[in-house]
């Protein structure tokens, strides 16, 4: 079986042909030869996620699966949710992000927090949707030097240790987008039969 990882991130492939294994070959935008934008305008995690995939299906006629992730903070009303990636403007990165968080952050006692990923999968002609959540908390400051975004201010729960301290091994196991992926293959191995 061929499916088409909607990303270029190199991290992210490398997680999922790891868990997907011999059976499923999966490719990246760049090797179906694409290289523009992908649209992402949804106001929810599901929506960007089909978004990216219905899109990336269109253009290539091939089976293939997006995901997008999000960090929903409680006593932020859910923010920075769908908007994590530019949650300090479409100029912003993870430095200013995580700034802003802290920032809102300072007269908030509460600190319970999520990290959410759904992968929507477009397999012929049909629509699949597996989601991952880790419950944690946001620290006041950042610790840590692995990981990227958010990690370094996010304690899972039952750890005391950030993503950004936790070996990636450990990360992997727990993480939202571990958890998704893991569907999703479990998903594709009982489709394919293997």
């Amino acid at each position: 079986m061929k499916l088409v990882f909607a990303t270029n991130n190199a991290h992210k492939l490398e997680e999922i042909r790891k868990a997907a294994g011999d059976d499923i070959e999966i490719l990246s935008l760049r090797d179906i030869g694409f290289e523009g934008d992908i649209p992402e305008t949804g106001n929810t995690l599901e929506i960007n996620s089909y978004q990216k995939a219905s899109y990336i299906h269109s253009w290539s006629g091939e089976n293939c699966f997006a995901d997008d992730t999000g960090l929903e903070i409680d006593a932020l009303g859910g923010e920075p949710g769908v908007f994590s990636a530019r949650y300090a403007g479409e100029d912003g990165n993870s430095e200013k992000n995580v700034a802003l968080v802290l920032e809102k952050m300072k007269n908030h006692s509460q600190t319970s927090a999520r990290f959410k990923t759904v992968i929507t999968l477009i397999l012929d002609g049909k629509v699949y949707y597996f989601t991952g959540v880790v419950e944690g908390n946001i620290i006041r400051e950042r610790r840590g030097t692995s990981g990227f975004g958010y990690d370094p201010i996010f304690v899972p729960q039952g750890f005391d240790k950030t993503f950004a301290e936790l070996p990636l091994e450990t990360k992997n196991e727990i993480s939202h987008r571990g958890i998704a992926s893991r569907k999703l293959v479990a998903f594709l191995k009982k489709y394919t039969g293997k």
